[in-house]
């Protein structure tokens, strides 16, 4: 550990954690932390400025239209707003020391970049700083806010620098210092509770930070780095700042990446991590994040659960209908929170839901902040597919399946989870469904499935085809689990195929595995 970061870390242990002490009228309290741990319990939501604000509103904007992203999720389970302050070419407000969004474009090329400096100028000409605008607002409804950064971003910069053009990128001190620099302002110039570091927005969102053969000698300089941001948030004048950092869901993918987040975690330089992939938009209910939450809650630090916007879109191929963007129903983010909480999740972050959001997205806010409320309530867990790009980060899935009609016999295993306590929670329980999608699947074909070594040969099977437009594809084979229900915690299904009709040949694929449980008022018997 370098001399600077020894001091730091000394100073914040003296301190309790927190940082140096002091008052500002113009800064936020320090937020409250869970009562039995220092972490504190939240519910996020994160909005990019962009899609779904400065985009679409006609200037000149006006303070309803300005206040859109703040009251759209008030009066839900949110507590804390995050809010993109730039995409890589510019910040949605008027820095003093990084380039405004738009200042290099005009005349504009397209009506989301005009309405966007437009927007924002027509509450600059009324003595309104955009971004103070949403952080009043933020704290009017009871909000925390923090202001996200993308580490790979550098609007202003010369192209040199960026890592597709041939630069380093974080490999050169300069652009360090700028980053540093916005994110110093956000934290003592505006009223923010703090600062989130998105390092997981590349490559999918942003290029990559690092050249790979500058990765070695980087990752300690930019832990160097992470430490000299946090001593400056928490630091700052009146009440301490919290750092946030958005990070790949793996340790290995984060280490490949240059972000030594063990070190960040044992030497307490963040306030919170989010585990996320942004090359992938498509919800996990098993995102493996259980080695973030055991390090992290050694020392006491916060870890929320991302919630991917979509089911489906044209990168993960997994909607047989044909749909480019399939969204989550309330039932699928009830898994997915319920699983991540029974990891030992602090809290649940949400981003993207469909827009404008409407009832059926307040209603999944709401119940995100409550586990009591979707402890015993339906829920739909589908299992992550593999995409490209995702596999070329070193993240992987178990679907689908490719399945050789020469391997016939041969059984295949699908590891998954559920929260849900199926024999504890029976008398409420009214049916249990597994359901898969097996592609270029006939009728005639002998299939082995077993759920924890257990036989599905007697349990109900509905079979019906794979959409309305290609039915030919394949088929939905949907089981009516009453014997043979899966557990609490890790489950396996396992598959095979063992043989197929005379002159059939090919593989079949397992492109999809649900797994739906439905709660009742009143017991299901198999009688009256």
């Amino acid at each position: 550990m370098s001399v600077t970061r020894r001091k730091f870390v000394q100073a914040l242990t003296a301190a309790g954690g927190a940082g140096a002490a002091g008052s500002s009228a113009s800064l936020p309290a320090d937020p409250r932390p869970d009562s039995q741990t220092g972490r504190r319990k939240r519910t996020l939501y994160f909005n990019d400025a962009r899609h779904y604000y400065l985009y679409v509103f006609e200037p000149p904007m006006t303070m309803e239209d300005a206040w859109v992203p703040i009251d759209e999720v008030a009066g839900t389970a949110v507590d804390t707003f995050v809010y993109g302050v730039e995409r890589g070419d510019g910040l949605f407000y008027p820095s003093r020391v990084g380039q405004r969004f738009g200042a290099d474009m005009r005349p504009f090329p397209i009506t989301a970049y005009w309405r966007t400096w437009e927007n924002m100028q027509s509450l600059i000409d009324r003595g309104l700083d955009p971004l103070t605008v949403l952080i009043d607002r933020a704290h009017q409804k009871g909000m925390d806010f923090f202001a996200s950064v993308r580490m790979a971003s550098y609007g202003g910069l010369e192209g040199k620098y960026k890592v597709p053009e041939g630069g380093r990128g974080l490999a050169h001190e300069f652009v360090r210092d700028h980053q540093y620099a916005v994110l110093k302002e956000l934290a003592t110039e505006y009223a923010t509770e703090g600062v989130e570091l998105d390092f997981a927005a590349a490559p999918g969102g942003m290029p990559l930070f690092l050249r790979p053969e500058d990765v070695p000698a980087m990752t300690p300089v930019l832990t160097e780095w992470v430490a000299k941001i946090s001593e400056a948030v928490r630091n700052r004048p009146g009440n301490p700042g919290q750092v946030g950092a958005r990070i790949y869901p793996t340790e290995e993918m984060c280490l490949k990446q240059g972000l030594d987040v063990r070190t960040w975690i044992r030497e307490g330089l963040v306030d919170y991590l989010a585990p996320m992939l942004y090359i992938d938009f498509t919800l996990d209910v098993d995102m493996p994040v259980d080695w973030v939450i055991e390090a992290a809650h050694a020392k006491d630090i916060a870890v929320y659960g991302v919630l991917a916007p979509y089911l489906a879109d044209e990168a993960s191929g997994t909607d047989p209908a044909a749909l480019k963007i399939l969204f989550p129903t309330p039932e699928n983010f009830r898994a997915a929170a319920a699983n991540y909480r029974r990891r030992g999740a602090d809290g649940l972050y949400a981003w993207f839901l469909r827009w404008p959001l409407q009832d059926r997205e307040r209603q999944v806010l709401t119940e995100l902040g409550d586990p009591e409320l979707i402890r015993e309530a339906d829920k739909h867990y589908s299992l992550h597919r593999r995409t490209k790009g995702a596999v070329e980060m070193g993240y992987q899935a178990n679907l689908p399946l490719r399945m050789p009609a020469g391997d016939a016999g041969k059984r295949y295993s699908i590891p998954f989870s559920i929260s849900d306590d199926i024999e504890g929670g029976a008398q409420r329980i009214r049916q249990v469904v597994l359901k898969l999608y097996v592609d270029n699947l006939v009728t005639g074909d002998r299939l082995t499935l077993l759920l924890n070594g257990q036989s599905l040969a007697q349990e109900i099977c509905r079979r019906d085809h794979a959409n309305r437009i290609d039915p030919w594809l394949g088929q939905w084979l949907e089981f009516q689990l009453r014997n043979v229900r899966p557990r609490q915690g890790e489950n396996l299904l396992e598959i095979s195929l063992d043989g197929r009709p005379a002159g059939m040949e090919g593989r079949i694929s397992v492109e999809s595995v649900e797994v739906r449980v439905e709660y009742g008022s009143y017991p299901t018997s198999p009688r009256v």
